[in-house]
């Protein structure tokens, strides 16, 4: 192992022995670009600004430096002694992603001896309590859960010397900025903060201007590139065909896995109820569900038991699940950045996924702003001719017949492509 630890990558960036190991234990044998990019400017004290999408490996490149500069930092004498010193927080816009990234903590700092705890909403706090009176290291928090905790006096924020800003563009989606200042003004003015952001438009360009000092900026990819691996097409159909539709590709077995996405948290649920009702098992998971109804909804698409998400984007951000083969919009939303990190799901670590949209009339505006936001047109995978005109349009232009798709079948070059029709 020390012979292993020492030709590491890992060790080439600068960082020691138990976290390289805690990386070789989980087969994590080189650097993600952003993880070679940011890891070396955290290891020496710099603020950063990253613009890094879900999926890069970009929480291990935050939390593996700053688990390392704990370690030979000085510890206050209030640490530990039952006064919630924290000397890290990472703030992160969904209970998900919060828990995805306290278990990246505690897989990298398991041979250090270092506490952590999360607190989001939608859970009592009351373990939430006793866990920050035990005197954590880090804090992994959600903006609403942690400005409660802090109004009753639970969380001192005086010894934060490492401040992470996560998914900082879906904060501002979320309605969280005014929430992010708040706590931003209540930490030391003598600290690391780190931004991370799967886009970077005008608005985190100023919240960064007012919370970072002099910071290296990192872009390893362009904020609205889509990954290469993901074979993109849209389907024009008529909104009430919409269901139809989805249960015909959801039938073919080269779905092996999918995300539906949905532009809200009753249409998610009302579309997990119709595929149900259809004999598709699926579930639903948006900001209405419990904790735990959530939870219990990802480990069942995990395990495989079911193959079909219904999801909202708040919902969604932050699911690190291996191996979904399709990602669906069911809805096209209304922000063109949300169509890069819905189908950002698919396609990872090299491997080919299916993203395809549904738009009907009302959505051909939102079609034109992604396409105008990727610097590409989608290519037309099917679907029914348009029947929906509104008063005093043109009409739509002459198709033949129409024939419903047939669903992506598996063959040697993957899923087959729909036959193409005219666009609106």
């Amino acid at each position: 192992m020390a012979a292993a630890i020492l030709a590491s990558p890992f060790t080439a960036l600068g960082l020691t022995s138990p976290i390289v190991r805690a990386a070789l234990d989980e087969a994590y044998v080189a650097p993600t670009p952003v993880q070679a990019e940011v890891i070396p400017h955290v290891l020496a004290g710099r603020d950063v600004l990253a613009c890094a999408q879900t999926g890069t490996g970009k929480t291990a490149a935050f939390v593996m430096p700053i688990l390392q500069r704990l370690t030979v930092a000085p510890v206050t004498p209030a640490a530990h002694a039952g006064h919630a010193e924290i000397r890290v927080l990472v703030l992160t816009p969904t209970r998900e992603l919060a828990a995805q990234i306290a278990e990246s903590v505690a897989v990298y700092g398991r041979y250090l001896d270092l506490r952590h705890t999360v607190v989001y909403g939608g859970v009592s706090q009351h373990r939430q309590e006793i866990a920050l009176r035990g005197g954590p290291d880090v804090l992994i928090a959600t903006p609403g859960r942690l400005l409660d905790l802090m109004k009753q006096g639970l969380v001192r924020l005086g010894g934060v010397v490492h401040f992470v800003l996560d998914e900082a563009d879906r904060m501002l989606d979320m309605g969280f900025v005014n929430d992010v200042r708040r706590i931003s003004s209540a930490l030391p003015a003598a600290r690391q903060t780190l931004l991370f952001s799967a886009t970077m438009p005008p608005a985190i360009e100023t919240l960064a201007r007012t919370m970072l000092a002099d910071p290296v900026r990192i872009s390893v990819t362009p904020a609205v590139t889509t990954a290469a691996t993901i074979e993109q097409s849209v389907m024009f159909v008529a909104k009430a065909d919409k269901r139809a539709l989805l249960e015909r590709v959801l039938q073919d077995t080269a779905v092996s896995r999918a995300i539906v996405f949905t532009r809200t948290k009753h249409g998610a649920n009302r579309l997990s109820d119709q595929l149900a009702s259809s004999g598709i098992a699926s579930e639903a998971i948006h900001g209405n569900k419990s904790q735990n109804a959530r939870e219990r909804a990802l480990e069942a698409f995990r395990k495989g038991t079911t193959r079909v998400l219904v999801a909202t984007d708040v919902a969604a951000r932050g699911i690190d699940v291996d191996g979904i083969s399709h990602v669906i919009n069911f809805d096209m939303p209304n922000v063109a950045e949300s169509y890069v990190h819905r189908i950002g799901r698919t396609g990872r670590a090299g491997a080919l996924g299916w993203a395809i949209a549904f738009c009907d009339r009302d959505e051909r505006g939102l079609l034109a702003d992604i396409e105008r936001l990727i610097r590409r047109r989608l290519p037309v995978a099917g679907a029914e001719a348009p029947t929906e005109l509104s008063a005093g349009s043109a009409p739509a232009p002459a198709v033949s017949e129409p024939r419903a798709p047939s669903p992506p079948s598996q063959s040697r070059g993957g899923p087959r492509r729909y036959r193409g029709t005219r666009r609106w």
